[in-house]
């Protein structure tokens, strides 16, 4: 395990360039052996060790040894979905049979993800994985651009979420100087970044748009702080070229998208460089597919629009061998400028599978309603989609906040993204409630 950058190439602020650079550069054939083996590997030891696999695989008359090829493993391996994981550990609690079995010494972490019905799935990480994950979160990290003499402020909440608990670990091991604020008024966190010097900035990027406001009211101009970095996750936008746009020209420093989910940790292994090109996909820590939605054993082109699905190539505690998470996304392999090979998502996320609203027979997902908004930019950062049943029909109306003169202009960015006509209400700003950790969109009234 490497405890530093390994790079013989520097950038202008005289570190490294890469934290593993043959990792990082390999020859995509190379890697692709690479995880072929550990594709084998995982799934003889999630057969032979967790109940969970060998049951789910018998039932779906699938064995191993029929995967001699990534493309065996995307064809032949039955997916796993939260629910089943939701089920499986309420019939074995605490941690289902899908994880190994760990002497309370061998567990470095336990944490969870509360669902709707607020009974949170339970997260068990050995100290061999977490120890492995921070290696992993310092290299996306310092992909994304935070290097030793950084101070890094955090805005993401500490408890049973994982999420800032990933940014803690990647700091801690580049050397960073780690400022864990977490969720407080948003007033102290600007407060904090002048008072301290704080030069990276992490939250969702919704929060990161809330703070642009917040500023504005304070009479501070972002542009002027200390923060040369962001690193946003925990939402769907970090990556969506308006949004990054607003967020980087708000604040004037490189905003980096990072994170898949909590059930994928070490989850940023999607993380995006500064040449802002999406985020790249660590594929031999989290092997990562973009399939047919409505067939997720069916491989589609690099471009098209698809469903994700995880693999952990390394992790045993509880690993997830072809996870669907329900989001949708596509994939890039052209070169990046960083030098970095791995393949690339250049939006990120777009959004989840079951958010996608059909309007008047369009596929509309809130992401691509964000992307319309955010080209116009002399309207707030709050928005919200209302859905409302007409007849047979559902309709859709989009509530935005500015001046009653943009309604043309917005309704208009709207049609030629989402293709189809949707109605805009104008609200004073304030209106809606204000952003502080992710943000809901979609208010249902059907």
């Amino acid at each position: 395990m490497t405890t530093g950058p390994r790079s013989l190439r520097t950038d202008e602020r005289g570190f490294p360039r890469f934290w593993d650079e043959d990792r990082e550069t390999l020859d995509p054939a190379k890697r692709e052996q690479l995880i072929l083996e550990r594709i084998q590997h995982q799934l003889r030891y999630a057969y032979a060790e967790l109940p969970f696999y060998r049951h789910h695989y018998d039932a779906h008359r699938f064995h191993p040894d029929q995967v001699r090829s990534v493309e065996d493993f995307t064809t032949k391996v039955p997916v796993i979905t939260k629910k089943m994981l939701v089920v499986d550990q309420k019939e074995h609690p605490p941690f289902g049979s899908y994880a190994r079995d760990l002497a309370p010494g061998e567990i470095a972490r336990i944490h969870g993800s509360s669902g709707t019905s607020g009974v949170p799935t339970m997260y068990a990480v050995s100290r061999t994985d977490w120890e492995r994950a921070g290696e992993v979160h310092a290299m996306a990290q310092w992909c994304a651009g935070v290097r030793p003499d950084d101070i890094v402020q955090v805005g993401f909440p500490f408890g049973l979420f994982f999420g800032g608990w990933g940014v803690v670990q990647g700091a801690e091991r580049i050397g960073a100087t780690l400022f864990p604020l977490g969720i407080t008024e948003s007033e102290k966190h600007l407060e904090l970044i002048a008072r301290l010097g704080s030069t990276v900035f992490s939250a969702t990027p919704s929060y990161c748009i809330h703070l642009l406001s917040v500023a504005e009211r304070m009479g501070l101009d972002l542009r002027e702080s200390t923060v040369r970095h962001l690193l946003v996750g925990g939402e769907p936008g970090g990556s969506l070229p308006g949004t990054r746009k607003i967020i980087e020209e708000g604040w004037g420093a490189v905003a980096a998208d990072a994170g898949s989910t909590s059930e994928m940790y070490p989850f940023q292994t999607s993380v995006g460089c500064e040449a802002g090109t999406g985020t790249h996909l660590y594929t031999d820590e989290v092997f990562t597919e973009v399939v047919a939605a409505g067939d997720l054993n069916a491989p589609i082109p690099v471009g098209e629009r698809g469903a994700v699905v995880y693999t952990h190539l390394w992790r045993d505690s509880q690993p997830m061998i072809r996870f669907a998470p329900g989001d949708e996304t596509y994939l890039a392999t052209d070169p990046c400028p960083c030098g970095r090979t791995y393949p690339r998502l250049p939006e990120g996320i777009l959004g989840r599978l079951d958010d996608m609203l059909v309007i008047r027979g369009a596929n509309v997902f809130p992401s691509a309603v964000e992307t319309a908004l955010r080209s116009v930019p002399e309207l707030g950062p709050e928005f919200r989609i209302v859905i409302r049943k007409n007849g047979a029909m559902d309709e859709m109306t989009v509530e935005a906040e500015g001046d009653p003169a943009l309604v043309p202009r917005t309704e208009e960015a709207l049609k030629r993204v989402l293709g189809i006509r949707v109605p805009v209400a104008m609200l004073a700003p304030g209106t809606l409630p204000e952003t502080t950790f992710k943000a809901r969109r979609v208010a249902d009234e059907r």
